[in-house]
């Protein structure tokens, strides 16, 4: 028979709470049960003048409002307090009845400059001491990477700056880079702090930010985040980042992975002095440009001499900005079987740049090629930090910037990167309340009918929907 639904809705006054008409598996529910925001009011105290102005927002309710926005994908503040009219869990969630009135959307991004970026960088961090705390975080094993934030900007807002290259430059490449500058940098009028950055040369640059994560192996936890301008390389923050990690978890990094952005010698070599295992896979030695490869050119580090294929000593001759220059002497390479082949016509003598961390670069190089378990940690990097910036952006907003400047990207990184691990936190509680509720419904079958009748007739065991 076709039933019939009287949609007039008659009913005035329903019995019950809010948090009746909320299912109990809803992501908002579960994560009220571990999300702790009662140290917020004494840190933004000071933010706040006691005598003057009118009753504020509650700040917790107020960082519950953000993230309850950010859970559900909801970026924009207007769209954000327009759904939380009609959506009771975030009504709830937020601590606001059904007859409170919302704050105004503008009040949330009153809050958000009168706090600042370190306020909400204290947020995540917390989220990261309660993982710590719920034994989610190890650091054995650590996956950096970064990922690029659309800037909100228009096309049309882009200029063109052009540096002074009045000034005299004693550098071997100065036309080179006065023709870099003559051609000058596009940069936007409405946010400044957005540069011009692509992820691939198929792709063409957008004005962007630069997102750098650190993510625990053992539950996906992201333990370390930084923002910063889209130009700024990956390879010099991963020593940073890993000491970020080890302070906000309190653990020391034993193991870190990062695709070949992060191959720079001097990564190689601080990581071997502070005794952490890196598993970055070395990039591929290029082609010479002018004479003989670097590879035929052997580095004894313990003489601190570079022998060329004939056995000859390259010493060290200038500093360079990275390493030492090892030269060759005139009367080595003059009448040398190798000149034509290894001496550039526009030279007299063979010059090698040694890189510092050369050796520990070498030795990432053979390691390479016995890679074995490393070929595992790896392909977790992969799906672990990666996974995880795809699932920011496709699930909490985070794949274009909501509002303008370095600050405002950095707070809504922050909260994005406080909703993952807040998730991670609500599904290890699940998992424990089902272990529980699992064993206890297993010793129930060993008691009599009457005492289990008993016992559900009383709700002395809780139910939970997730439980058969």
């Amino acid at each position: 028979m076709i039933g019939k639904q009287d949609r007039s809705q008659r009913s005035l006054f329903i019995p019950g709470t809010i948090e009746d008409f909320i299912p109990e598996d809803h992501i908002l529910k579960r994560v009220d049960k571990v999300l702790d925001l009662s140290w917020l009011r004494e840190e933004v105290e000071d933010s706040y003048c006691e005598e003057n102005g009118r009753p504020g927002i509650d700040p917790e309710s107020a960082v519950r409002l953000m993230l309850a926005g950010f859970f559900h994908g909801i970026v924009h503040d207007r769209k954000l307090m327009r759904e939380a009219q009609v959506n009771l869990a975030i009504r709830w969630f937020s601590g606001y009845g059904l007859g409170e009135r919302l704050p105004d959307h503008s009040s949330l991004t009153r809050i958000r400059q009168r706090w600042g970026v370190e306020r909400f960088r204290r947020i995540f961090l917390k989220s990261v001491e309660s993982c710590v705390a719920a034994g989610l975080v190890t650091c054995e094993t650590v996956h950096a990477d970064a990922t690029l934030i659309r800037a909100d900007v228009s096309w049309e807002s882009l200029t063109t700056e052009y540096a002074d290259t009045s000034f005299e430059s004693n550098m071997e490449d100065n036309a080179e880079q006065q023709s870099k500058e003559k051609r000058g940098k596009k940069r936007s009028t409405t946010d400044p702090d957005a540069t011009m950055t692509t992820s691939s040369k198929e792709n063409r640059m957008e004005p962007c930010y630069k997102q750098h994560s650190a993510v625990d192996d053992k539950a996906g936890v992201v333990v370390g985040v930084e923002v910063t301008t889209g130009e700024v390389n990956e390879g010099g923050k991963l020593l940073e980042m890993v000491e970020s990690v080890e302070n906000a978890t309190g653990n020391k990094v034993n193991c870190v992975t990062g695709d070949a952005g992060y191959a720079h010698p001097h990564n190689y070599r601080a990581l071997e002095e502070r005794g952490t295992d890196a598993v970055i896979p070395p990039q591929n030695m290029g082609r010479a440009r002018k004479g003989m490869h670097i590879s035929r050119f052997k580095y004894d580090s313990q003489n601190d001499v570079v022998r060329c294929p004939a056995g000859k000593k390259l010493c060290r001759a200038t500093p360079a900005k990275n390493g030492w220059k090892y030269r060759a002497k005139r009367r080595d390479c003059r009448g040398c079987r190798f000149e034509s082949e290894c001496v550039p016509a526009s030279a007299k003598v063979r010059t090698i740049l040694i890189v510092d961390g050369y050796p520990s670069l070498l030795r990432a190089r053979r390691r390479r090629t016995r890679w074995d378990d490393e070929h595992r940690i790896y392909n977790r990097h992969r799906f672990r930090v990666e996974g995880m910036h795809g699932e920011a952006k496709t699930q909490h907003g985070l794949r274009r910037a909501v509002r303008r400047g370095l600050a405002n990207v950095a707070i809504q990184v922050y909260l994005t990167a406080a909703v993952i691990n807040l998730k991670r936190l609500a599904g290890r509680f699940l998992s424990i309340l089902l272990h529980v509720f699992q064993a206890i419904r297993q010793r129930m079958r060993r008691l009599s009918p009457i005492t289990v009748d008993f016992i559900n007739c009383y709700g002395l065991i809780p139910k939970h929907p997730c439980i058969s």
